[in-house]
Formats: C-alpha cells, sequence, structure tokens
C-alpha cells in the first residue's frame, strides 16, 4: 500500500500525502488489534516499526535525506513508535474496563490493589495501582491481558489515570508517551516550522 501512495504523491505535496499515509496506507492497520502484540521479542516489533518508519520518511521526502535518523521524523509527526502504540492502545483499554464500556469479561480480569483481602490493612491500601497477577512463565504469562494491562497503566501518573473522560485520557496519554518514547531526541523542527514547510509545498 505505501508502494502505490509513493506513487500518487509525486503529484501532491504537504497535507495531502500525509492524509493519505493515514487514511489509506498499513498505518491503520498497525494498531488494530495491537494489544495482542505485547511482549513481543523485539525483532518482530522491528518489522512492524519499518513500515513507520517508511511512511514517515515518504510525508518528509523532500526535507529529509535517507542518511538522516527516522526518530526526529516521527518526533515531528507526533507519532508514536510500535512499542508505543501498543501501550497507548492497552492503556486506552483499561480505561475503558473501568468505565464500563469494555466487555465485562475483560474488566472482570482487572482488580486494583485497593480492593485486593490481603493488601486491605497495608499502606498500599490506598494505591490506586492496578494488582499485577503473578505468571508462571515469563514469555507468555507477562503477555496475558491482566498482568501487561495492569503494568501499562501502573506506569502512567495519577493525572493521568484520573481522567474519567475518553478524550482527555487519549490525548494525554499520547503526549506522555510520545515524551517518554522521544526523551533523548531533540526535534530539530518544531511542529510549526513543519507546519510552515508543508503549505509552502502544496501544490495539489
Amino acid at each position: 500500500m505505501l508502494i502505490f501512495i509513493a506513487m500518487v504523491v509525486r503529484f501532491c505535496v504537504g497535507f495531502v500525502e500525509l492524509i493519505l499515509v493515514h487514511s489509506q496506507s498499513s498505518l491503520t492497520r498497525l494498531d488494530f488489534g495491537s494489544t495482542t502484540l505485547t511482549g513481543l521479542p523485539a525483532r518482530q516489533l522491528n518489522r512492524l516499526q519499518s513500515v513507520l518508519n517508511a511512511a514517515a520518511r515518504l510525508v518528509y521526502r523532500y526535507s529529509a535525506r535517507r542518511s538522516e535518523h527516522v526518530s526526529p521524523l516521527l518526533c515531528e509527526l507526533h507519532w508514536l513508535r510500535v512499542l508505543e502504540r501498543i501501550d497507548f492502545r492497552l492503556a486506552v483499554l483499561v480505561h475503558r474496563c473501568f468505565n464500563g464500556t469494555a466487555p465485562c469479561y475483560l474488566a472482570s480480569e482487572l482488580q486494583r490493589v485497593a480492593d485486593t483481602a490481603s493488601r486491605r490493612r497495608l499502606n498500599s491500601a490506598s494505591s490506586p495501582a492496578l494488582h499485577v497477577p503473578r505468571s508462571l512463565h515469563k514469555t507468555i504469562g507477562d503477555r496475558a491481558f491482566p498482568v501487561a494491562a495492569a503494568k501499562v497503566r501502573n506506569k502512567l501518573p495519577p493525572a493521568i489515570t484520573s481522567l474519567s473522560s475518553l478524550h482527555k485520557f487519549k490525548r494525554a496519554l499520547k503526549t506522555e508517551l510520545h515524551i517518554t518514547g522521544h526523551s533523548n531526541i531533540d526535534c530539530y523542527v518544531t511542529h510549526a516550522a513543519a507546519r510552515q514547510f508543508l503549505l509552502r509545498h502544496v501544490s495539489c
């Protein structure tokens, strides 16, 4: 699909190509069922990351050389890496479980530390964190929804997990994952500068 879009965007640049990449490419398919990809080895996730990298280079094909690193391009586009995209979908699913908009069989798998009978008398009973079940197998057991979801949720600050609105939660969550994922990267072009560059090259 990206090859087809690359042939089309030769005749139009700017925000048009960005819309094409978002709507028609396989980027949307990266998020489909991505919660099942949690815990996969890095060598398998790198295959999906290469698709995301190719899409970013397609958008910035006029301003970025092939020799340049792709991480600043992802940072400018405010795109999460594959690992952060998986955590994003998983955290949103947990948020829906506690707001009654997720399937009951998933919500029943999650339990707060405060609701655990063995910890009600401990100081951790007042913690909003989720109980992480003990898994027998490190590779397979840690990929189970109760384990992976609790770990992702517990990494988020209370300012985000306390949000009741799904829209506000998604915005705050994406910003948090974007900052943590690109903390060691200096975006050499600001979002405003990137927008001005694209506007100058709009020809469709």
